[in-house]
């Protein structure tokens, strides 16, 4: 597989919080420069990032995040603002709350509202694995699935564990075929990168990749 191939399929990833404008603006040159799928930000950071890129770069960013317990209501509004600042793609977190309190049809109608306000741009659900059973992860194939969003993505990075080989080989034994699979968290290597796309992962969420794939990490 070529640096190229796998570029194409990793969200290039900055969002601690202390990311300055420099951190972004460095993210979004290799992103250009070496094809990434995307660049994955603070909301906060949408807008100045379409002003000044256009459209050379795909921006996602993330909302509900990272701990997914924001109202409903307040997740669609951080969807709105996103998508009128020029973002392209949205990667929720779920209320893992909802999920842990065995409310999977909830936590599937928020999925289904969010998927709704996101409209034709991509939306992608973090479940958050590391904090789930097989069953709630099952039971997130299902409500992934039937609210109509386009990915369903492992973890959010600020988690207690990220991707595993065992969590995408779940989601693809029980997501519906119109959902795609992006592995986050953890991914640290070339070697790992090469795996999960090995697996079927359309997408990989990481702030590494480039790095690896340049030989400075």
């Amino acid at each position: 597989m070529t640096a190229k191939e796998i570029l194409s399929k990793v969200d290039h990833t900055q969002l601690k919080a202390f990311a300055t404008w420099e951190d972004i603006a460095k993210l979004c040159d290799e992103a250009v420069e070496y094809g990434c799928a995307s660049v994955c930000v603070p909301p906060a950071y949408v807008k100045r990032i379409h002003d000044t890129y256009g459209d050379k770069v795909n921006i996602c960013t993330v909302v509900g995040f990272p701990l997914g317990y924001s109202v409903t209501g307040a997740k669609v509004a951080e969807v709105k603002q996103a998508l009128a600042d020029g973002c392209n793609e949205i990667d929720m977190v779920i209320n893992i709350s909802d999920v842990k309190n065995g409310l999977f049809k909830k936590a599937e109608e928020e999925i289904r509202i969010l998927k709704a306000a996101c409209g034709e741009h991509i939306l992608k659900v973090i479940i958050e694995t590391c904090y789930l059973t097989e069953e709630e992860k099952i039971a997130m194939c299902k409500a992934v699935t039937n609210a109509g969003a386009d990915y369903i993505k492992t973890s959010t990075g600020f988690g207690t564990g990220g991707a595993t080989k065992e969590d995408v080989e779940l989601f693809k034994a029980h997501i519906g075929p119109g959902v795609k699979i992006k592995a986050a968290g953890g991914v640290s290597t070339l070697e790992d990168l090469e795996m999960f796309i090995g697996l079927g992962c359309d997408r990989i969420g990481t702030s590494r990749a480039v790095g690896l794939l340049k030989g400075e990490i």
